[in-house]
């Protein structure tokens, strides 16, 4: 009975965000009491919580489906941070919105993308193991790629990225797999509550970005919204395409859309709070939090209603 309601709590994650972030234009000191280290260490449990659902196994997985988990790797570095500056110029964007698009576009594949991926039922298994291979290859990817296409409007420190990145990462997750192995009984009955737990820190942490720009966000709003609404919607729309022109069915071209799709919000949120002077480059991040969770939500909602037929 408990699995069950937790369970129904962490599927409605896209109501909360929401709600939250809605809340937080209006009431933002409901929220922005959670900043600083508590967003660090918010993303800390969310990576923590990723490595807990991971085993060895799951690294093995990747030698049984290499060409699908290459595919949503590369369209996932390769078109999303390129139509995170492409949005940016198109829109004229302000230099720190344009910048924090572009910074959200280059992070990896969210947790979330796996709950979304169970619900669309497309294929979890691959949804974990792309979040992994995304998740790692973001150490390197983010500072780098976010170099190359924000460098151009605002300094870069891509080494500062790169390290910020590992510690928030890669040292969470391989602590999570850590604890799997060596005590399993204690992981296996800490994890029913750990997705939920996940869903409360991200909107959390989105609220509070919101809430501590809100009156920057309310005198924005029509293109930030649109510009976050277009990289989304591009993200799951030609990561679904390029499934299918490499001739893969609809349920690892759903999988890979929904990869694509979805942005590790929170540490984009955590990387543009550390390393870019202005705040309101941490409110793309917060608002794609929002939008990839509402969207994935109703392609999932789609694709099971399509299932039906």
């Amino acid at each position: 009975m408990m699995t069950r309601i937790l369970a129904t709590l962490t599927n409605a994650f896209p109501i909360w965000v929401a709600l939250g972030g809605g809340l937080a234009l209006f009431f933002p000191v409901w929220f922005t009491w959670f900043s600083g280290p508590w967003i660090v260490w918010g993303l800390a449990v969310i990576m923590l919580g990723m490595g807990l659902t991971l085993t060895v196994d799951d690294f093995k997985r990747v030698l049984v489906m290499p060409r699908p988990v290459a595919l949503g790797f590369a369209a996932q570095f390769a078109v999303m941070p390129f139509l995170g500056w492409s949005v940016g110029r198109l829109l004229h964007l302000e230099a720190p919105l344009a910048v924090g698009l572009i910074l959200v576009s280059c992070c990896p594949g969210g947790t979330a993308s796996n709950v979304v991926a169970y619900l669309a039922r497309a294929n979890v298994a691959l949804s974990v193991v792309m979040t992994m291979g995304s998740t790692f290859g973001a150490v390197l990817l983010t500072p780098v790629l976010t170099k190359f296409y924000a460098g151009t409007i605002v300094s870069v420190d891509a080494w500062g990225l790169f390290l910020s990145t590992f510690k928030v990462v890669v040292a969470p997750v391989v602590l999570g797999v850590a604890l799997n192995r060596l005590a399993p009984r204690a992981v296996a009955w800490t994890l029913p509550a750990a997705p939920l737990l996940s869903v409360i820190t991200i909107t959390l942490i989105c609220a509070s970005i919101i809430g501590q720009s809100s009156e920057a966000v309310k005198a924005s709003a029509g293109a930030l919204l649109l510009g976050v609404g277009l990289l989304h919607v591009g993200g799951f729309s030609l990561g679904y395409l390029a499934a299918r022109v490499f001739g893969y069915d609809r349920i690892i071209a759903r999988t890979v859309s929904i990869e694509v799709g979805m942005q590790n919000s929170g540490l984009g949120v955590v990387l543009a709070r550390a390393h870019f002077a202005n705040p309101l480059t941490a409110v793309p991040c917060a608002i794609s939090s929002v939008f990839h969770s509402v969207i994935g939500s109703m392609l999932a909602g789609w694709w099971r209603w399509r299932d039906r037929k």
